[in-house]
């Protein structure tokens, strides 16, 4: 009997354990998701002077740089110019990192002017098969592209969409618009 509450004691906690390691994994998606999202609900056609119209969005398949009007560092006040990138680590995925600096800075020379607040964290590992899209609402289809220039293009993406594969091998697709630009439309 001891033997018998031994082995269902032992199938009980490795099941727990399991159930919680997917539970902490899923969370962690989660928050990754949110945090990104409300930066991408939140970006902004900065321009660098009034009489340059170019938009401060570069992106391409691994990272994405814009100026957002929410700073989640310092408690969701002003605008700060926002990077995320992923780097791939060998096999064990692609890590990604947002960094977010303030006061934004969009030129060579402003990157000597010191002083202000800038942070870099990584909010994602192991997502295999990352990449960023970017809907081009201007084309006569709509179309999902791997790169964005707003300097030439002068205008925002219509939204941004994650792709990545889960521990299980299944594509996710998580799509982000942009609100100014869905408001402006």
């Amino acid at each position: 009997i001891v033997v018998m509450l031994y082995g269902s004691f032992y199938l009980g906690e490795r099941a727990m354990a399991k159930a919680q390691a997917r539970s902490d994994q899923s969370q962690a998606v989660r928050t990754f998701e949110e945090l990104l999202a409300g930066y991408v609900h939140s970006a902004y056609p900065y321009h660098a002077s009034v009489r340059n119209l170019a938009v401060y969005f570069i992106g391409d398949d691994r990272s994405v740089e814009f100026v957002s009007s929410l700073s989640v560092g310092l408690g969701g006040r002003g605008m700060a110019k926002v990077r995320v990138s992923s780097e791939l680590v060998g096999n064990q995925g692609a890590t990604v990192t947002l960094e977010e600096e303030m006061p934004v800075r969009v030129s060579e020379k402003d990157q000597g002017g010191g002083g202000g607040y800038s942070n870099s964290l990584v909010i994602a590992e192991g997502l295999r098969g990352f990449r960023i899209e970017y809907l081009d609402s201007a084309s006569e289809n709509e179309s999902w592209v791997d790169e964005w220039d707003g300097r030439q293009l002068r205008a925002l993406p219509r939204a941004i969409r994650l792709v990545y594969h889960d521990e299980g091998g299944r594509e996710v697709r998580r799509v982000y618009p942009i609100m100014i630009k869905m408001l402006a439309s």
